[in-house]
């Protein structure tokens, strides 16, 4: 930019000068291209499925929200308790009567996560009713070391810190039910397929898998098949991963 202001050149035909579009590099734009994220090649590597590095260790559901990723997660945990697990989160609020510390939440103060946040020790946070929440990056690793798979429904940006060879992530987008017919336009079920739409351009590299979710039981079924079968036989992965 500094050099285009000190060496403009007036090519246009009618001797004015040409216009320069440099708003769209400006700091205050970075977040944006951020998250677009534009990836045109990834140097991959098959592995056999004798190597430990291979293995999935977390399994990633995307899509748009109310497509039914909590449902999902939610029974996947309850059929296979020894298989799958959800990072609990953290949070600033106080505990109900009903409610211990590390059960449902962990309980911190607002200084205490605040302070994990500048660290970079979470994957993803916000507020809600005045209270904070959000997922630590240790409540993830614990439950690898458990020998489990962590389930995760998160937004699409935690990708960038969940696609590593730690974490090895299996992505999974939970895609809209198709509209069958003009009763079916009742602005929800538009939003939601307008929501997946927009997700999967945007994100579609990342997928290793699209279940499109017309009828739940089915979904699942889908997913626990394509989860035996991703831990049984060779993977694509990052060269990142493994080198």
């Amino acid at each position: 930019m500094e050099k285009t202001k000190q060496e403009q050149v007036n090519c246009s035909i009618f001797g004015r000068k040409k216009k320069q579009y440099k708003d769209k590099y400006l700091a205050k734009h970075n977040a944006v291209f951020d998250q677009l994220d534009l990836v045109t090649y990834e140097e991959v590597v098959k592995l056999p499925m004798t190597d430990p590095a291979f293995q999935r260790k977390t399994l990633v559901l995307l899509g748009a929200h109310g497509v039914g990723r909590r449902h999902i997660k939610n029974t996947l945990i309850a059929r296979h308790p020894d298989q799958y697990a959800y990072p609990i989160p953290h949070t600033t609020r106080q505990p109900r009567a009903d409610e211990e510390n590390g059960r449902n939440y962990f309980f911190v103060s607002h200084d205490e996560m605040m302070a994990d946040i500048a660290a970079n020790e979470y994957l993803e946070y916000g507020t809600h009713e005045e209270a904070m929440y959000g997922t630590k990056l240790d409540t993830i690793r614990k439950i690898h070391q458990e020998g489990k798979m962590a389930i995760l429904d998160v937004e699409p940006l935690a990708l960038k810190a969940l696609r590593t060879a730690e974490f090895s992530p299996y992505v999974v987008f939970i895609a809209a039910p198709v509209i069958q017919n003009v009763n079916d336009y009742d602005g929800s079920l538009e939003r939601l397929a307008k929501e997946s739409d927009m997700l999967r351009q945007a994100y579609g590299h990342y997928f290793d898998l699209t279940i499109v979710n017309n009828d739940i039981d089915d979904t699942i079924a889908a997913l626990e098949s394509a989860i035996e079968k991703v831990q049984t036989t060779p993977q694509w992965i990052p060269v990142s991963w493994v080198y």
